[in-house]
């Protein structure tokens, strides 16, 4: 792996010395901003794979697309993180399982004052998920389910019956994305990942909440229908992102993209 973006003074594609790059210097390149540099206390990337010709996944799941480097990355940013939200379609398609505790990340985490792993909130209306699955029976940290007041409210009690966490951000069904990130901040999880999918992430868009985008580019070409990685009402104006990083491995591009804001200053 090499750094193509900061370069070093000297302009020659950087890597760490020895030319490997270790889980700490991963999480050196992907440490969060401070949550008060977004503005509201909280700070909230994506991460996302794409195929060159923008697909957000090939038959349904996005680990065709990936490699060994972008899944070590992924492993990087769960371990920085507080929380990581995620769409109940997702959940689903991927078999989403509880995050684990990581020997690497557990001196990390307890110096950021973290838990032992992120917990993982699910952002649902209809609350269609399995609640015996082991995301819901088994966390190391209790799973969050964040849905609106309104939500079927025999779903709420079997979530909570399963052991889950119940985050009211909304009035209606839904979860509103202001409120989503509020009131995971106020429970103190401020530094957010997401993983999507593509509708939860477009949400998040058009709620003006993402701060950060680590888009990793796959070299591969899938065709096909496939979403793209944000999939919701167009925007009225594109929101502009300055580029913050780029690692290549393998011909996998693995970018990093923030709004401009108090962190770009």
């Amino acid at each position: 792996m090499r750094r193509l973006f900061p370069l070093p003074a000297d302009e020659r594609p950087a890597a760490p010395e020895g030319g490997r790059w270790s889980i700490d210097d991963l999480a050196e390149a992907y440490a969060y901003p401070e949550p008060a540099a977004s503005g509201r206390g909280v700070w909230l990337r994506a991460n996302m794979v794409s195929s060159l010709d923008g697909a957000a996944h090939h038959e349904g799941r996005s680990q065709p697309l990936s490699s060994a480097a972008d899944m070590r990355i992924f492993g990087v940013l769960r371990g920085l993180a507080d929380a990581v939200v995620v769409g109940a379609q997702t959940v689903r398609q991927e078999g989403y399982g509880p995050a684990r505790e990581r020997d690497v990340f557990v001196r990390r985490r307890a110096a950021a004052g973290q838990g032992p792993a992120p917990a993982i909130a699910v952002v649902s209306a209809g609350l269609d998920l399995d609640f015996s699955a082991p995301l819901f029976t088994r966390p190391v940290v209790p799973t969050l389910l964040v849905t609106g007041a309104a939500a079927p409210s025999d779903r709420i009690e079997a979530a909570r019956h399963a052991g889950a966490e119940v985050v009211f951000a909304g009035e209606g069904t839904a979860a509103e994305p202001a409120r989503l990130v509020a009131a995971l901040a106020e429970r103190g999880l401020r530094r957010l990942l997401t993983e999507g999918g593509p509708r939860l992430l477009g949400e998040l868009v058009s709620g003006e909440v993402l701060d950060e985008l680590c888009l990793t580019v796959a070299p591969r070409v899938t065709s096909g229908e496939a979403v793209r990685i944000v999939n919701g009402p167009g925007m009225q104006v594109p929101v502009d992102f300055r580029l913050a990083g780029v690692l290549e491995e393998d011909g996998f591009l693995f970018t990093r993209y923030q709004r401009p804001g108090p962190a770009a200053e």
